[in-house]
């Protein structure tokens, strides 16, 4: 789902709901301004059931929506400020967008350099194969030896494994990206381990939850909700030893952090600087930790065309070599 067109979305139900325009009436309207996709489908089934008198919160559990949307959605339920919420979600996935628009570009030039890699690799591979196979049907490798020539042309193994080597390598890169790519809780952990993505999710869970304690979460319901979105993760598992340190009375949050091995001690110190008001430390620190994530994120991908031209280069000359010496000796073994 496009979080750019769902923060838009969110700021004009926001705008319409100030106007006084009901909920139902607002997403009517709304749906019939957008292009249709996936979140007008949802939006609409959601109005539908709005209007037939489904509480909100029923509604909205109902629906296809990102999980954080519609945990907000189901909150807000019970907040008397359902525009502020939206607007915050709307400052929120717009900030989202921003961040996860620059990795995702980050990553698709390692990737069209992966897969045009393999690709020529195989190609090479198979086509000495080829000509391998088809001389050495006529003998003329047989022809080479027996001759004594000072120019033997005899793919020896390690010829082979010279034009192997880097489709397999690329391989082994290749296999743990598509595990990382197709396995959601895999990724999600990943995204708390590698630079640029892992300022992004300190980013994302700060403002989850300055969010969820402006909408009236206590810290315990508001971490207990957290640790449910991360699931899996070890950031999950440090997120619920808060929630634990919360319910046995500890109110400072340095003592609640205490140990925090993910959420590195800069994060504390911010959220900390707030003293009791934890909504605005937590806000704080979503915006340093977006600025470092759209900082380390502009750094690899000014880096990352440059390196995948020069990983394609090393690819296409480690495998040119072997090929260029046969092809080179190719008219003196057909003359035999």
């Amino acid at each position: 789902m496009n979080y750019d067109e769902l923060a838009f979305v969110n700021l004009q139900l926001a705008s319409m709901l100030r106007e006084g325009i009901p909920l139902e009436g607002s997403l009517r309207h709304l749906c019939a301004t957008m292009q249709r996709g996936r979140l007008r489908s949802e939006l609409q089934l959601l109005e539908t059931d709005l209007a037939a008198g489904t509480p909100l919160a029923e509604a909205a559990a109902r629906r296809h929506l990102p999980e954080f949307y519609g945990m907000l959605l189901r909150i807000a339920a019970r907040s008397n400020d359902l525009p502020g919420l939206l607007t915050l979600l709307a400052d929120y996935y717009e900030n989202a967008n921003l961040v996860w628009a620059r990795l995702k570009g980050l990553m698709v030039y390692p990737a069209i350099v992966l897969t045009l890699s393999a690709g020529f690799s195989v190609w090479i591979a198979v086509l000495f194969g080829r000509i391998s196979s088809t001389l050495e049907g006529e003998g003329r490798f047989a022809g080479v030896l027996l001759m004594g020539s000072k120019n033997p042309i005899v793919p020896p193994a390690v010829t082979i494994t010279s034009l192997w080597a880097p489709a397999v390598l690329l391989a082994a890169i290749a296999l743990p990206a598509l595990a990382v790519a197709l396995w959601p809780r895999l990724r999600r952990e990943m995204q708390w381990r590698l630079p640029a993505f892992r300022e992004a999710s300190l980013s994302r869970a700060a403002s989850t939850m300055a969010i969820l304690l402006k909408a009236g979460c206590t810290p315990s319901e508001a971490l207990g909700l957290l640790v449910e979105m991360e699931s899996g993760t070890r950031a999950a598992a440090e997120m619920a030893q808060w929630k634990t340190r919360y319910a046995e009375g500890r109110a400072k949050f340095t003592d609640v952090a205490a140990g925090a091995k993910i959420f590195p001690p800069m994060f504390v110190w911010i959220v900390a600087g707030a003293g009791e008001n934890l909504a605005a430390g937590f806000e704080r620190a979503a915006r340093v930790y977006h600025d470092r994530a759209a900082y380390r994120s502009n750094v690899l991908l000014y880096a990352a065309l440059p390196a995948s031209l020069l990983f394609l280069g090393l690819v296409i000359l480690a495998q040119m070599f072997p090929l260029a010496q046969l092809i080179y000796q190719l008219p003196s073994l057909l003359g035999r």
